[in-house]
């Protein structure tokens, strides 16, 4: 049987290739169906699976391409039946109206090992902020 890191691990990769693919319900498996997202955007939080499925499909609709979701600086710390893992993603693509866009985040997972299956129960995406010009800074890479 795999470590519960590559077993993690492995949740990262099949999340961001149901990303990459806009595949709502491979994208979906990998969450408790009472997980609580914290995104870039309002509000300040999605409760539940049905809020965050609504969210994903929202945000799939605004790109044109498949949506590259490249991991890296993958950390993860585990127990017996609860993990942390966090990491940058960088996303990119084009969007709807043809322009490309390329922008790291930053990316932390509270996991729940349920019926033997690691789950994603709580995520939490940020970008940093320029305090000066209280704006988002999106043109930073590791």
């Amino acid at each position: 049987m795999a470590s519960n890191e590559a077993q993690i691990e492995a949740v990262m990769e099949e999340r961001a290739a149901a990303m990459a693919a806009r595949d709502i319900e491979r994208l979906m498996a990998v969450y408790t169906t009472d997980v609580v997202y914290f995104d870039l955007v309002p509000p300040l939080s999605y409760s539940g699976a049905a809020a965050l499925r609504a969210r994903f499909l929202d945000w799939f609709g605004r790109w044109e391409s498949p949506i590259g979701q490249r991991v890296d600086r993958l950390q993860i710390i585990s127990g017996v039946d609860v993990a942390t893992a966090f990491m940058l993603i960088e996303a990119s693509g084009t969007l709807k109206g043809g322009r490309d866009v390329k922008y790291w985040v930053r990316t932390t997972n509270g996991l729940r090992r349920m019926a033997g299956t690691w789950r994603i129960a709580h995520e939490h995406v940020s970008l940093p902020i320029d305090m000066a010009t209280r704006s988002a800074v999106m043109d930073l890479a590791p």
